[in-house]
């Protein structure tokens, strides 16, 4: 295990003003070659912060990784620090120099003094090349401890590590490959798959670790090993996600990185069908999640956001005595709304969303959080039903993990 430890410096993070999303790239790149991410932390552009943070890191870790306070103004001190931290002095880097004045004249800019001092580095770096800005990356050694200095915008440091530093810690190190195999999972909770793979579980070999992953009605089941055969590993954990299968059921959706939302939208090009939605509570956010995949063309017809209820009985042909009858949010509207969408729009499949997703609107016999999903082909129309959470913008995208679940099931069986 090679420990690695990630520092991002900026005030703006800590006020909450921009989201740190390089903590989120480096973990998945450094893990995806064999690195140990053990800590992300954030600090403020405060010079004895900084410094006391690499004291602190020195003592832990093999590998740093530090993001931001690298721009020409006078609030990003991070090279002067790092040259107060080894107690050596500034040079100007010649090769440095030139890419900074090459992207100005590119641009058609006058560079200042400010833009040239941005080719000023500590003595005891080695220069890193930031091929897309003009602040360099840095790399620092000190007692078997590497140091990796890179601006904070996101795009730089990703193009940084995957062009220029990953490959030097690779070298450097020679780490142990970790190999993770995920298995996704919908619409069982994560006790009950604990239960039902326990025996599985408690059969692992030692050295195959097993997470549960929970999020938004979903759970993923991530198997890690290491080691240095890589080919070895990977075949041992699909062995092992053959075993658990079979105990899983329809609960799995797909492996690895594959998406819910992918996975229907390749059943419904396989198949050649189209679709139709009809949606209420969710206000469009289910045709938008599919609308983002590639190729949505082919089989997505279009949406029809049925708020009110002139909408669901004028456009959707939902009964006035079904309004009447039994409310917006009920079996009999959905599949009405389900059924009449299909016919609206000519497609082979229709599904519908109406429900109570808050915060307010609800009742003593339909509370926050009552649901009512449907589908609809030309051999069935169903509904089902869900009593979810007190938070709006949670019930809509719950509803939306329902209804592809709900179309995911019914696909497979076509």
């Amino acid at each position: 295990m090679i420990p690695t430890y990630i520092i991002a410096i900026g005030d703006e993070l800590l006020y909450g003003q921009t989201l740190n999303t390089n903590a989120h790239s480096l973990s998945k790149m450094m893990t995806d070659v064999g690195f140990k991410v053990i800590k992300h932390i954030s600090i403020a552009d405060d010079k004895q912060t900084i410094l006391d943070t690499l004291e602190q890191m020195a003592k832990v870790a093999k590998v740093v990784l530090i993001t931001g306070g690298l721009g020409p103004t006078k609030d990003d001190i991070t090279k002067k620090t790092f040259a107060e931290y080894f107690n050596v002095g500034m040079r100007r880097d010649e090769n440095v120099l030139k890419h900074v004045q090459s992207l100005f004249e590119s641009r058609g800019r006058m560079m200042t003094q400010l833009n040239q001092a941005q080719a000023d580095v500590p003595t005891n770096c080695k220069v890193i090349h930031n091929a897309l800005g003009t602040a360099p990356g840095m790399w620092f050694e000190k007692d078997g401890c590497v140091f990796i200095s890179m601006p904070g915008v996101p795009y730089e440091t990703k193009n940084i590590m995957q062009q220029e530093a990953i490959p030097r810690l690779i070298e450097f190190f020679k780490p142990p490959f970790i190999v993770h195999k995920k298995i996704q999972t919908v619409g069982v909770p994560e006790s009950m798959l604990a239960q039902n793979i326990e025996e599985w579980e408690n059969n692992l070999p030692p050295h195959i670790g097993l997470a549960y992953l929970p999020h938004l009605g979903r759970v993923t089941l991530r198997l890690t090993s290491e080691g240095k055969d890589k080919q070895k590993i990977e075949k041992e954990l699909e062995e092992q996600v053959k075993k658990v299968l079979p105990l899983l059921q329809e609960a799995v959706y797909g492996l690895d990185d594959e998406t819910l939302e992918g996975v229907v939208a390749n059943l419904l090009k396989e198949k050649k069908f189209t679709l139709g939605i009809a949606e209420s509570c969710t206000g469009g956010h289910t045709a938008r999640t599919f609308t983002q995949n590639e190729g949505a063309s082919q089989f997505f017809e279009g949406g029809i956001i049925a708020y009110s209820n002139d909408v669901k009985m004028k456009i959707l042909g939902v009964k006035l005595d079904t309004i009447v009858k039994y409310g917006a949010v009920s079996q009999q509207t959905a599949l009405e709304m389900a059924e009449g969408v299909r016919k609206t729009l000519g497609t082979k499949i229709g599904i519908a969303t109406t429900g109570v997703a808050g915060t307010g609107g609800g009742t003593d016999e339909k509370p926050v959080g009552t649901i009512w999903i449907a589908y609809s082909d030309e051999n069935e129309t169903v509904a089902k039903t869900y009593q979810l959470t007190k938070n709006r913008n949670l019930n809509i995208q719950l509803t939306t993990n329902a209804v592809l679940n709900l179309l995911r099931k019914k696909l497979i069986k076509i």
